[in-house]
């Protein structure tokens, strides 16, 4: 249901999969247990971070919805199931000044037109410059890359496809690493790996963190979220529209995307002493 009718991404899937079969450890057949054994997860869970414990509350509210819908059993216990506090966490904040350092470093390796390191500057571009989850990324076809218009089309979660801009500097970026590369064994994939498939996103990851460690920056720090971080980040100080950036993020609720706001702190401040109707008055003594 969650791949035909949802269609929620593998990684999705994946994690669903591991919450319950987790809770089916606990508790044997799911579409049979009763509000108590249900409950008793609370006490399962009592160690996990309220983070997690939400996650697999949640996979489990979505299996007992279906198990109704397809008369598994005529109830839902999912009422017993522990509802912790969360907070969404706070993005990790790049620095220009990192960016530009990792933008120096790729630019300098790429320089050697040698087909890796092409191939970084591209990611990093488009990481950086359009926003794009790893996944994304990663799986773009090659037929995406735009010839006349500035644009791609992404699939994003949940199969929704966008439109996303492509600076200047990416688009050369991907010129230099089409020449490049190769043409052997055949694949459908901007970024292809061997066997035809592409390039996956633990092997993005790693690249990066190696990158930020040839660039003198702490690798702990850089992740290809942590770009996309950087570039919702930057354009809202820039003074983006909010509403602008959950398009081109692919959010699906702006909630998610006001999340970013927070960084902007500073630009907030200046708009109110700037703009606000007292900031120009004179105080009187």
């Amino acid at each position: 249901m969650l791949a035909a009718e949802r269609g929620a991404a593998p990684n999705t899937l994946a994690a669903y999969r591991r919450d319950l079969e987790g809770a089916q450890e606990i508790l044997g057949d799911l579409a049979k247990a009763d509000r108590v054994m249900v409950g008793s997860l609370a006490h399962e869970w009592a160690e996990l971070a309220p983070s997690s414990v939400a996650r697999k509350a949640s996979a489990l509210r979505q299996f007992f919805g279906f198990a109704m819908d397809e008369g598994w059993r005529d109830d839902d216990p999912s009422g017993a199931l522990p509802k912790p506090r969360t907070r969404r966490p706070l993005p990790k904040v790049l620095g220009h000044g990192a960016v530009e350092a990792l933008m120096t470093r790729a630019e300098f390796e790429a320089s050697t037109e040698k087909p890796a390191a092409v191939r970084q500057l591209a990611l990093l571009e488009m990481l950086y410059g359009s926003g794009l989850r790893a996944t994304e990324l990663v799986g773009l076809p090659l037929s995406t890359v735009p010839r006349d218009a500035p644009l791609i089309t992404v699939m994003g979660k949940g199969g929704q496809a966008r439109m996303v801009p492509v600076s200047e500097r990416a688009q050369s970026a991907l010129s230099r690493w089409i020449a490049l590369r190769p043409v052997e064994p055949a694949s459908k994939f901007l970024f292809p790996s061997r066997g035809g498939k592409h390039l996956s996103r633990v092997r993005l990851f790693q690249m990066l963190k190696e990158l930020a460690a040839r660039a003198d920056l702490d690798p702990a720090g850089i992740s290809p979220h942590v770009l996309r971080h950087a570039f919702a980040t930057h354009l809202l100080e820039g003074g983006a529209d909010l509403r602008v950036l959950q398009t081109l993020l692919g959010h699906a609720d702006i909630a998610t995307t006001q999340i970013y706001t927070h960084v902007d702190a500073a630009r907030l401040v200046e708009l109110v002493n700037s703009r606000h109707p007292l900031a120009t008055r004179e105080r009187s003594d």
